[in-house]
Parts: structure tokens; sequence; C-alpha cells
């Protein structure tokens, strides 16, 4: 038996989007800026996606900007906005790492204010109101955590930047998929997608834009994606993007309850496992996520065993796991740096079962019992 519990990584591409992938992997290849038929055609496909992502998070389909992924979205939506005249940015110090490392390059240069996180994981009035009264040029808020799962309030946090005119940006990219998304209801300036988390293709994601702020493009040559990302547009890449966006809409209620009761299910079986308990339990959290800390045994050891027994889990993202650092989400949550070594995410998909979270908490149990027992003398 092989269970798959790392959808906050990646999630497999869905069997309707593989299909509307093909005719633009073999037949219809044409580059969308040519002017004859097979272009025109191509061009067509990048204009319907376009617009199956903006139904998505209610936008026009004139505020949807194609990228190579969520990392590109990020860092475009920041170095593209902070300018030489505000000299400042501030993000929660939980954000992902394709918007820390962005801070620590500008740090040299502009002022940088990193925004506290209570134990929960969210930021608070009092932190936002401190930010906002040096007045960056953005500020940047992750919709919802992708190690935790935590939600923020940014309807709330972009009402505050709002008033005080300065511009904010959300990544969203753990949120579209899981939960209801809205770039309009939000009153946010800036939002990142990524495909490949909601059963599309990795490399292509999407930046969100407000049309009345000035953005600067970070790749300059022919104009493409009217001028705020030039390079042939990935097609296929981007017809994937658009039909998983387009059922990740139509399916989310049923995606939504079926993962909740899912992770309901997990986590009344985790409360019966002495010494485990879950981070951030009481914060609001997408439905799909659990992190948990395990008792006295490093989270790096418990997931190489259990990929030994066929299942897939992460001991946070999987953008830095390859580093061996504790977690800057759960450090700034006030976790200690040997708890943080100690933990495991558990992030569901829509096609898992209740049979894959009795096995998981099977090979959980046994794992653990046996790595407790070995470290006895």
């Amino acid at each position: 038996m092989s269970v798959y519990l790392d959808h906050n990584a990646t999630t497999p591409l869905d069997e309707r989007v593989i299909a509307a992938m093909i005719p633009y992997l073999k037949e219809c290849y044409a580059n969308p800026s040519s002017i004859y038929r097979e272009g025109r055609l191509a061009r067509t496909a990048v204009d319907s996606a376009r617009e199956q992502v903006a139904d998505l998070v209610n936008v026009q389909p004139s505020q949807v900007i194609f990228t190579s992924g969520g990392t590109e979205a990020n860092n475009l939506a920041i170095k593209g906005t902070v300018s030489d005249a505000s000299r400042r940015l501030a993000v929660s110090a939980v954000e992902h790492d394709s918007v820390m490392q962005v801070a620590d390059s500008l740090g040299s240069h502009w002022g940088v204010d990193v925004i506290p996180v209570n134990e929960s994981g969210r930021v608070t009035e009092k932190a936002i109101d401190d930010a906002l009264q040096e007045k960056p040029g953005l500020l940047s808020v992750m919709m919802a955590n992708n190690e935790t799962g935590v939600i923020q309030d940014i309807a709330a946090i972009a009402d505050k930047a709002q008033k005080l005119d300065v511009a904010i940006h959300t990544d969203a990219v753990q949120a579209a998929g899981k939960i209801k998304v809205d770039f309009q209801a939000l009153n946010v300036n800036l939002m990142t997608l990524s495909a490949h988390k909601l059963y599309g293709p990795k490399g292509v994601g999407a930046l969100i834009i407000d049309k009345s702020l000035q953005l600067s493009p970070l790749i300059h040559g022919g104009g493409h994606e009217m001028g705020y990302r030039s390079g042939t547009e990935n097609v296929a890449g981007i017809v994937g993007f658009g039909m998983a966006a387009a059922l990740a809409e139509s399916e989310l209620e049923k995606r939504q309850a079926h993962l909740m009761a899912l992770r309901d299910y997990l986590e009344s079986h985790l409360a019966a496992i002495q010494g485990v308990s879950v981070i951030a339990q009481d914060a609001p959290r997408l439905p799909n996520t659990t992190m948990i800390v395990v008792p006295g045994i490093e989270g790096e050891t418990l997931l190489m065993q259990m990929d030994k027994e066929n299942v897939a889990v992460s001991s946070g993202s999987a953008c830095h796991s390859q580093n061996h650092q504790e977690s800057h989400v759960l450090l700034a949550m006030g976790v200690s740096p040997e708890v943080a070594r100690c933990t495991l995410r558990i992030s569901l998909g829509k096609d898992n079962s209740l049979s894959d979270i009795d096995y998981f908490v099977f090979v959980l149990e046994k794992n653990l019992n046996q790595l407790i027992s070995s470290t006895w003398p």
C-alpha cells in the first residue's frame, strides 16, 4: 500500500487536467504570438485559461499575469512594487521562503520589517499597526501557511493597509482550491497563485494584480503578459492551470467537506497517541493540513522510517527540507529548536480516503514505538 500525504508540497495531476493539456503538447504546438491559424488557436487557449484562473479568484482576466510558478510571482510582486520612493517592505515572520529570501536580499538597500506572530502563528492587530506606522511601500502577509495551515485574516489586514495607502500582497498559493479565495472581497493589491498546488502542472503560476498599482517587470523582452512578464508562454502548462482552476472552483465545497472530514478523523486518532500534539490546533487552519509534534523523535528520522513503508509525509516545507534546518515558521511561533525538529506535516488531498488515514496512523504508531524503544538504555 502506498499513501501520499504531502499535498502541500505538490499535488498529482488530475486526469482531466492531463486530458486538457495533451493537445497542446502534441498537435497545437504553435507559438501563441504567431498570427497564423495555429498560433491564433494557441492564443485562444491561453486566453481561455486566463478567464478560468480569473474566475477562481473573482477578478478580470486582464488582472492575471502568468509566471513560471509561485516563486516567480512572489518575486515579481515584491521587487516589482517596492520602489526607491518608499524604500521599505514589511513581511510576516511566517512567509514562504520565496518571500523571506526576497526580503533578505532587499534588506541591505531598503528597510525590512518582519512582523511577529503569536503562538498560533497569526499576526496580531497590534503587530500590523506597528508595521504600518513605518509606512512601507508594500505589506506582504500570506493567506494560509504551507507548514501549519494557519489562515490569516487578510481582509482585516488589507482594510488597515488600504486606509493608510499601503499596497498589500498575499501569497494564496496554499489557500486557492482549499478555501474560498476572492481577490475583490479581500481588498488586496497583489495575489500569488500556483497551479501544482491544486492538481495542475508544475512550472506555471500567476500573479493577480490591481491594475491601478504600478508594477515593474523583472523579465524584459518581447512584452508578453501585457508587458509584465516577457517570454513565450507555456501554453500546455497554462491550459492545465486553467482546467485545474475551473475544477477547483466547481468542486470547492465538495473538496472542503471531504478534506475536513478526513482531517477530523486523523486528529481524533492522533489524540489517542501518547505525547503527540497538533501545532496551532485551535487556530483557523486549512481543511487539509495537520502539523504534529512527535515525542522526542526527530521528524526527519521518523519521515525516513515511514517512507520505507510507502507513506509520504513532510517534516516541513518541501522547499527547504534538504537544508536540515529548523522551520523559521515554528521558531517565529515560539517553538523551541529542539521541538521544531520533532515535527511532521500531514497534508491531505482530494483523493485520500479513510483507509489512507488508518494506514498512516498504524505506521506512525509502529515506528514511534520502535524508535522510542531503541533510544532506551
